[in-house]
């Protein structure tokens, strides 16, 4: 099952967001503080490409047994 139109759309807008805040902390935070708003988008970027590649693995192994 893939994500929802809706999930997935407030994931991205989040991203937008984490991306404002890794800039402001990029001027005037400690660099720890910057690492990890930069995991949080690399975190919500893996979900949403893990959830295509598993349901295009589940359509291949769908189809394989159909034959």
């Amino acid at each position: 099952m893939t994500l929802s139109k809706p999930v997935e759309q407030s994931l991205r807008a989040a991203q937008e967001d984490l991306r404002d805040a890794l800039a402001f902390a990029a001027r005037g935070e400690q660099p720890f503080i910057s690492k990890h708003i930069a995991s949080f988008l690399a975190d919500i970027e893996n979900l949403i490409d893990a959830q295509e590649l598993m349901e295009n693995i589940r359509d291949q192994l769908t189809k394989r047994e159909e034959k």
